[in-house]
């Protein structure tokens, strides 16, 4: 337990180095600030500042060194892996008051953020000028583009577009020893020097805080058609899958539902779902030139039909467009109505061994006596694999039904996380997948940066024996 006077003095230094109102000791206030959606449990910090600027997460550093106390920075709390639980207690530094559009810049095609935007805003402003934000993270509409930087993000247009960091240009950090520091470039194109901006992309708030963000946009597709095909069993889902993308059709978006999730948003979709249904694809593409989207979805339902349960339902319109979307983007909350606690752990897998993955999944379900639902961005073998309990004191056994779903992931040549990244919740399976030299050497890369070890520790690593 932290003295309270080290806490005492650390909140005086900030209110006279920031603003009073910006930094607060209250435990009502500091109780947000302790969870995400993780469900690891409450971590709050000790003491909270509002930052505004690169210059108050600098003072904030100054102050944290002096006092040996932890900083844990946050924006939206939207993440599943608690990288923002206050494990050691200390500063929670909050971002989500820098929340401004700096700059959208059509003539060179990138934007300059501020860590608090809310992804949905900003995609809505680009797209306002005609321009065009990929990642979409199925918490679009809340999470933050701090938080999308820390964790990578992606979303179900990556097999098409990519993840957070193939749109990420520069950034403006603080590192843990109070420097202030531009990584990257404004143009498109740049290869000088190390790629730092690639490596602070996915480090989780653990080598800096991020205070700035260029990203380059791309031409707004003018056109989108969406389908959703109903097949009789994963494998046919998964042959359709490799038909579609051998056939060289590159889709936005190719989305895998498996029969336990099928079952569970039936009861909310606007559609009707065959009672044999096994699984399910959402497909969509676009372009600009209306004829040649519509003909891709086409060829489409062509390749799959062949295995599909009834008819391909391609959206009429954008009212249908969206009616298939809340079968996919509401899915999490409708498993909750099979059983009332769920964990969900993002792996990914060579396309090639998705069938085998689901069906090990619910095979380690059954083992451990709980229902596994699978669904996910099958373009890219990035799985959500949902273990549904009835109770918390199920826990353990959940804990230890996700613990061999992870190491079975990384021994079909997969890997324990996709998008939602490893923070406090994946970091003992880090060595299992990529090895202790490797483990180690991250390690070094982490003290370079924070050689005082107080940014956000705990997380990514596993603790020392």
């Amino acid at each position: 337990m932290r003295h309270p006077g080290v806490l005492a003095a650390a909140a005086d230094e900030l209110r006279a180095a920031i603003a009073p109102e910006r930094v607060s000791l209250d435990p009502d206030r500091l109780l947000p600030y302790g969870h995400d959606e993780s469900e690891l449990g409450d971590y709050p910090p000790e003491l909270l500042v509002h930052a505004l600027s690169a210059e108050d997460v600098r003072r904030v550093f100054a102050v944290a060194r002096k006092h040996r106390l932890p900083v844990v920075p946050s924006s939206a709390r939207s993440g599943k892996t608690g990288g923002i639980l206050a494990v050691q207690g200390g500063i929670g530094l909050s971002l989500e008051r820098m929340d401004r559009i700096l700059e959208i810049s059509v003539a060179d095609s990138t934007a300059r953020v501020q860590p608090g935007v809310v992804l949905a805003r900003f995609q809505a402003e680009v797209e306002k000028v005609g321009l065009f934000y990929p990642p979409d993270p199925n918490s679009l509409d809340t999470c933050m583009l701090g938080g999308n930087i820390a964790e990578n993000s992606g979303g179900p247009r990556c097999v098409k577009y990519g993840v957070t960091r193939d749109y990420v240009l520069g950034l403006e950090v603080v590192l843990p020893t109070g420097e202030i520091l531009r990584t990257g470039r404004r143009t498109i194109k740049g290869v000088a020097g190390y790629d730092v901006t690639g490596l602070l992309v996915g480090s989780e708030g653990t080598l800096a805080v991020v205070t700035e963000i260029t990203v380059k946009l791309l031409p707004r597709p003018r056109h989108v058609s969406t389908a959703l095909v109903v097949f009789r069993d994963l494998e046919d889902a998964a042959r359709a899958v490799a038909r579609v993308l051998a056939a060289g059709v590159l889709p936005r978006c190719l989305e895998l539902i498996d029969d336990v999730c099928v079952q569970a948003c039936a009861r909310a979709a606007p559609f009707h779902f065959p009672a044999d249904a096994g699984a399910a694809l959402l497909v969509e593409t676009d372009g600009n030139d209306e004829e040649q989207v519509f003909a891709e979805i086409v060829r489409v339902a062509e390749l799959v039909q062949g295995d599909a349960t009834g008819e391909v339902i391609v959206a009429q319109n954008e009212a249908q467009r969206r009616d298939i979307w809340e079968t996919r983007k509401f899915l999490s909350v409708n498993l909750k109505a099979l059983h009332p606690y769920k964990l969900s752990e993002d792996i990914v897998v060579p396309r090639s061994r998705i069938p085998e993955m689901v069906r090990r999944a619910r095979e380690i379900g059954k083992a451990h006596r709980l229902l596994v639902a699978t669904y996910g961005h099958a373009g890219d073998g990035n799985l959500h694999c949902n273990v549904l309990y009835d109770r918390p004191d199920e826990k353990p056994r959940v804990d230890a039904a996700v613990g061999d779903i992870l190491r079975a992931a990384v021994d079909m040549g997969g890997t324990i996380t996709g998008e939602h990244g490893v923070g406090l919740a994946k970091r003992d399976f880090l060595e299992y997948e990529q090895g202790k030299e490797l483990v180690a050497l991250q390690r070094r890369l982490k003290a370079a940066f924070d050689p005082e070890g107080i940014l956000n520790p705990g997380k990514i690593f596993p603790e020392r024996s």
